[in-house]
């Protein structure tokens, strides 16, 4: 069984790797070949000495594991559950075709929410506030959280705020209406939906498990992303 996963990339290759661990607690190293990354760890350089760090054992290599929420995203179709993915950062309920919105009715724990008229709805962890959600104007979620995110896209209604819940809340997405719509997991396509489809969503079981050396200050890549200034 494999004890280390390392992958090299970016934020999406990242994202790769824990959709191919399958919920497995493997750890990964991320080493940084794009830009700034928000889940990766090291610089290429750094790879040889941070592998001699984890062999040493996390007392004397100076390490920690930071685990992340993740998302579990079932489809029911007739009343019998489809299929199962798990998101790390989101998964999207989507219109297929543009110049048109599309009608999802919302419920949580049971409870009917509102219909949405938009583009879509995307459903998050704090993980992936700072991804798709935060380009639709959601807020920015410390990844030490735990929350399931639901933030609108372009909404055509006066409600057009981002909910954030808790993570033992469970949000159902209906189709309304005959307009096709696509389920995204971690901006993959993953399946098409139709009129009275459904997607639950809720707190996965398993986490993500990433090797952290040092300590790992959020706020601090965040400002050097947007290239924050201090006065």
């Amino acid at each position: 069984d494999a004890v280390l996963a390392v992958s090299l990339g970016g934020d999406g290759t990242m994202l790769r790797t824990v959709h191919l661990l399958e919920g497995a607690g493997v750890p990964v190293i991320g080493v940084n070949l794009g830009t700034l990354g928000y889940l990766t760890e090291i610089e290429p350089a750094g790879l040889e000495a941070a592998l001699e760090r984890w062999f040493a054992g996390p007392s004397h290599g100076d390490w920690y594991l930071e685990e992340r929420m993740m998302l579990d995203l079932t489809v029911h179709r007739s009343g019998a559950a489809v299929v199962t993915w798990r998101a790390l950062n989101e998964g999207v309920v989507e219109k297929q075709e543009s110049g048109h919105t599309v009608r999802l009715q919302v419920s949580i724990d049971g409870a009917d929410f509102t219909s949405y008229a938009a583009d879509g709805l995307i459903l998050s962890t704090p993980t992936g506030s700072t991804a798709y959600s935060l380009s639709a104007r959601g807020p920015v979620l410390s990844p030490r959280s735990r929350a399931i995110l639901l933030t609108p896209v372009s909404p055509h209604m006066l409600f057009d705020r981002s909910l954030v819940l808790d993570p033992t809340e469970t949000v159902e997405v209906e189709v309304l209406g005959h307009r096709a719509v696509t389920l995204s997991i971690d901006g993959q396509p993953a399946v098409s939906l139709t009129e009275g489809d459904r997607v639950s969503v809720g707190a996965s079981e398993h986490v993500a498990r990433f090797v952290r050396f040092g300590e790992r200050r959020f706020h601090q890549i965040l400002k050097a992303k947007f290239g924050l200034s201090d006065r």
